[in-house]
């Protein structure tokens, strides 16, 4: 089982800065991908941005430009580096990730258990 933490939201104003972070801990042989989900509200989750192992990634459209994801694979953490905020990037953002089971060797994927961001116009 792998327990993924975010930190990181919070409250800005439209054009500003926020870094949420999230640390994987627990028991796994290796985690994989990592990835960061979005669910405004009324809406359906929606993937923001995606990391591998070695370093590649994917942002939806919305994002590119604005966001950057990252991750330090010694601690186990992914960060998502938010600028030039909306107000509809306002959202409950969830920490995701892929993670071989030490058990039966499978890849699973474990959430987080979200962190708001609030964008104000």
């Amino acid at each position: 089982q792998v327990q993924l933490v975010e930190s990181g939201g919070g409250l800005v104003q439209a054009g500003g800065s926020l870094r949420l972070s999230c640390a994987a801990s627990g028991s796994f042989l290796r985690i994989t991908g990592m990835f960061w989900h979005r669910q405004g509200s009324g809406k359906q989750r929606e993937l923001v941005a995606a990391i591998t192992t070695g370093g590649s990634t994917v942002y939806t459209d919305s994002v590119k430009g604005r966001f950057t994801i990252s991750r330090d694979n010694a601690k186990n953490t992914v960060y998502l580096q938010m600028n030039s905020l909306k107000p509809e990037d306002t959202a409950v953002y969830y920490c995701d990730a892929d993670y071989v089971d030490p058990l039966s060797a499978m890849t699973r994927r474990s959430w987080g258990q979200g962190t708001q961001v609030t964008v104000s116009s």
